[in-house]
């Protein structure tokens, strides 16, 4: 079947009992059992519940995925991950990975005897040059937040399975219904279900999927045991954003190039980054492994003046964190979800002062573009 009827379908089926088109949602934390020793598929909603079974296997089918597991957020999701690693184990990292993911692994998981390294993993010689004897995994967002870096995940993918080294690639930024990694050779993807596949601002998560099934058996003992798994009724919201996941990306993907283009050629904006435009490094890139280049993009105003006028003049585009809604969302990463990355690693990568984060809702393009334009002319 295809995406939209699989995103639809698979999950989400009538219930058996009423036959209600919606699944009801499994508010309740335990399950009567009818003798000892025998459930019925469940025991403790710590543990799994219906819901989340649901979504999870909706989110298998739509990543390629051999299992998928769902979290509280997308940052419980990632440091489960990471929890596969073992003390002295050494992980590459793309350079201008969330701010989250920075702040986890430099201040947390190092105590655990975790080895990092940030690299460029646009450029297949950097990884090579970063590889230890104790590499065991790396970690690709691509594109990368905010700077919109693209990794070739097939090129990667061939050098970590020469090395015997899990993959991880972040697919928050694009969703599944424009970037498949799993199809290009990644081990694991992880998501924020918060921003695309929820779509719709109203609950956190994250979700891991993976490719191999050793790896499926370790994330759900990680997941039961650490109690990180996500709540019935975050589970349904989800699951209901995923079923217009398609015909929402495709808006999301042609308003994200309208702005990108009209951005391009603004009188108050220094450069525009976003890998559909021509002028973008990886853009040969990301047109070979995207289905599209979505609605992701940054642009830079000069200065942290320019940048707080432009955010604090937008009437239509809402200056907030997070990102993949239907409303357009702008931010300002050194200061927001970049904040905890000190200032000289945060130049190092191109995050100035100057850098706008643009999230492009799906709300009639035009109205994106001039509540832009007025903000930007009161620079």
């Amino acid at each position: 079947m295809g995406f939209s009827t699989d995103a639809i379908h698979v999950g989400q089926e009538p219930d058996p009992s009423t036959g209600s088109i919606v699944a009801p949602i499994y508010q309740t934390s335990t399950y009567v059992q009818p003798a000892l020793g025998e459930n019925k598929g469940y025991d403790y909603a710590r543990t799994n519940h219906p819901n989340r079974k649901a979504l999870e296997r909706t989110i298998a089918k739509l990543e390629g995925g051999t299992a998928a597991y769902v979290f509280t957020s997308g940052m419980a999701a990632i440091d489960c991950v990471f929890r596969l690693l073992r003390p002295g184990d050494h992980t590459i990292l793309s350079r201008a990975v969330y701010g989250g993911v920075y702040r986890l692994s430099t201040q947390f998981l190092v105590q655990l005897g975790l080895e990092f390294s940030f690299t460029d993993t646009s450029c297949l010689e950097t990884i090579q040059r970063d590889l230890r004897p104790n590499t065991k995994m790396i970690y690709v967002e691509t594109p990368t937040n905010p700077t919109m870096i693209v990794t070739d995940i097939a090129a990667v993918a061939k050098l970590a399975r020469e090395k015997n080294i899990t993959l991880v690639v972040d697919n928050t930024f694009m969703s599944p219904y424009l970037q498949l990694p799993l199809s290009h050779g990644a081990h694991i993807v992880v998501h924020s279900m918060t921003k695309y596949l929820n779509g719709h601002s109203d609950c956190v998560g994250g979700a891991v999927i993976l490719s191999r099934k050793e790896d499926a058996e370790k994330i759900y003992f990680l997941q039961r045991s650490a109690g990180a798994g996500l709540a019935p009724m975050d589970c349904f919201l989800v699951s209901r954003g995923i079923k217009t996941l398609a015909v929402r990306m495709e808006r999301h993907d042609a308003n994200g190039m309208a702005v990108a283009k009209h951005l391009e050629g603004h009188a108050k904006v220094k450069h525009v980054i976003y890998p559909g435009l021509a002028a973008h490094p990886q853009h040969a890139v990301a047109k070979k492994q995207q289905r599209g280049f979505g609605a992701m993009l940054s642009f830079d105003v000069g200065s942290l003046e320019a940048a707080r006028s432009v955010l604090n003049n937008v009437k239509i585009c809402s200056l907030a964190e997070s990102l993949g809604g239907v409303e357009t969302l702008i931010s300002l990463p050194a200061l927001m979800t970049h904040a905890s990355m000190p200032k000289d690693v945060r130049e190092q990568i191109g995050i100035t002062d100057g850098l706008i984060r643009l999230s492009v809702g799906i709300e009639d393009v035009e109205d994106i573009i001039a509540d832009l334009d007025y903000a930007l002319a009161k620079i």
